[in-house]
């Protein structure tokens, strides 16, 4: 088992194999404990689904507090070391990499998936044939939604379908008390870059700057790049009308030796021949940027004050420390090349801009941080910004990130135009036509088959849960109206509670059931199929796991 030794002093220890050292969990107890660490992660963000649900307040390592209720943002902060639960992390990310809306749905979806597996579990059935029970359920899931699908038409003219999308994404955000002004921002942006004859979105135009300070309202589209820097001198001009930018990766500073070195200087002679040297080397340089054409400098690194004095007499306005990627953008929006040395400069890889003005921002103009810069008019016309205000740093993340959610959906319908409704409608449809197919399917598979559907009535229960309704009796009754009226747009109606209540016999409040195309609550049709083939997918994997042997944990 165990060997004890002693050192060179008499200093005893013991010497372990290295069996002992793994923790091994094996077959079905394998799969039921990853299927609780899993579920734990998707318990946790099952009350931030729909309008009406909650948010989380984080607080990082350092202090940094995060508040919101988008679900990737939430996994992605949260320090998860167990192997399982990190896939659901992975889940959530590439829901939002592929679609960028539903994070939190399809987590919630790939728990109730864990739970009717675990039931099946119970019932002695084995893994491989549950997973491939639900991989045949989320197959003609997918091929329901399409049949339930509707298309919408939209021309440069008419944006209302992209409006109606981008509001029922925000109606869940923090942004939901300006949902019409932020729905307008996001649908600006998109449709600025969208190439409509190829159904094409180029989403790397569009930036994203937030700013503290105003209120969520005087958040605003700004055709051209919006920079959060300011002129490297107070003196120079605020506003440059036809800029040619020469964007440069190189300081404006003497050269440095690579090596050590040590510099006596003895005589004022010296010193005035090194200062003059010096000041040569800047005037050479400036000269040759003045040559070019050059009216304005953007450079990725800084330039001492000699440099930026020099500049100033020659009217050359500056602008220092402007990142990577900002440079990027600035090259892609304003047609020049980034330029790695002074020398290589001239007149065919110079930016242009029609107007670049120094805007501040507040009362307190004279504090760095409320001054930015607007590069309107610029070679490529569909360079877009949109500059986000907000109280403090946590509502400006958060609302960057709802709108983000919001453009990526909008994208999605440029994409695909076909949609399906919301409030839990798409989900309960699926249910239906899941369990009817179920009972044409022989052999332990329709169990399977069968609890996926119910697993798919998890998402408006907990939507209900969410608005504090009673979730059976609000999911029985989307059920019971949809097999009655066959409409698969049947749906609950949360942000409407008042107007979409049902009323009894006796003139009581029964459900709030409603259509949803009334009420022009609709998501993608390819976000809603990403959602069920992720969740069948994750669960599937997770299920086929029935050994666990982790490394350094002595029993």
């Amino acid at each position: 088992m165990a060997s004890m030794v002693y050192d060179e002093y008499g200093r005893p220890f013991i010497v372990l194999k290295d069996q002992q050292q793994k923790n091994r969990v094996k077959g079905v107890e394998a799969t039921k404990s990853n299927i609780l660490a899993a579920r734990s992660i998707s318990n946790l963000l099952r009350t931030s689904l729909g309008p009406k649900g909650m948010d989380k307040l984080m607080v990082s390592p350092d202090g940094d507090v995060t508040i919101t209720n988008d679900g990737a943002t939430i996994m992605q902060q949260m320090e998860i070391h167990q192997q399982v639960a990190k896939l659901m992390v992975e889940l959530s990310s590439s829901q939002d990499d592929e679609i960028g809306d539903g994070t939190t749905g399809v987590v919630v979806m790939a728990g109730a998936l864990l739970e009717q597996a675990e039931v099946l579990l119970n019932k002695g059935i084995h893994p491989v044939r549950i997973a491939s029970g639900f991989e045949t359920a989320a197959h003609v899931a997918i091929k329901h939604l399409e049949t339930i699908s509707d298309r919408v038409k939209f021309t440069k003219d008419n944006l209302e379908p992209l409006m109606s999308t981008a509001k029922t994404t925000l109606s869940s955000k923090i942004l939901q008390s300006h949902r019409e002004e932020m729905a307008q921002v996001a649908v600006q942006a998109v449709m600025n870059v969208a190439d409509l004859d190829r159904n094409d979105v180029n989403f790397d135009m569009i930036r994203m700057e937030g700013k503290t300070g105003g209120s969520l309202k005087d958040t605003q589209l700004v055709n051209g790049l919006v920079l959060d820097k300011e002129f490297s001198h107070p003196q120079m001009p605020t506003e440059i009308k036809d800029a040619k930018l020469c964007i440069l990766t190189c300081p404006l500073e003497p050269p440095k030796p690579k090596t050590k070195h040590k510099l006596q200087i003895s005589s004022v002679e010296a010193y005035e021949e090194l200062y003059n040297q010096e000041q040569a080397y800047f005037r050479d340089m400036i000269q040759k940027i003045k040559d070019s054409g050059s009216n304005m400098v953007i450079c990725q690194w800084g330039f001492d004050d000699e440099a930026n004095h020099l500049l100033l007499q020659q009217e050359l306005p500056a602008v220092r420390w402007v990142g990577g990627v900002e440079i990027e953008h600035i090259a892609i929006a304003t047609g020049g090349r980034i330029v790695a040395r002074v020398e290589e400069l001239s007149e065919d890889k110079l930016g242009k801009v029609g107007k670049v003005k120094q805007i501040s921002l507040g009362t307190n103009s004279s504090r760095q941080q409320d001054r930015i810069l607007v590069l309107e008019d610029c070679a490529n016309q569909k360079a877009v910004t949109v500059l986000v205000r907000g109280g403090n740093k946590m509502i400006v993340d958060e609302a960057k990130r709802s709108l983000h959610d919001a453009m990526c959906v909008v994208r999605n319908l440029v994409t695909d135009n076909r949609v399906v409704y919301g409030g839990g409608s798409a989900e309960v449809s699926c249910s239906l036509a899941v369990k009817k197919f179920a009972d044409t399917v022989s052999g332990v598979d329709q169990y399977a088959i069968r609890a996926f559907g119910d697993a798919l009535e998890d998402i408006p229960m907990a939507l209900a849960e969410n608005a504090g309704l009673s979730p059976i009796a609000e999911v029985a009754a989307i059920k019971s109206r949809q097999v009655k009226e066959n409409n698969p747009t049947i749906g609950l109606g949360l942000n409407h509670i008042d107007d979409t209540a049902e009323l009894d016999l006796n003139g009581k409040r029964f459900d709030h059931s409603t259509d949803m195309k009334d009420l022009g609550v609709f998501e993608t049709l390819i976000g809603k199929q990403q959602q069920l083939q992720l969740a069948a997918q994750v669960v599937k994997m997770i299920l086929k796991i029935d050994d666990v042997i982790s490394q350094g944990n002595y029993q």
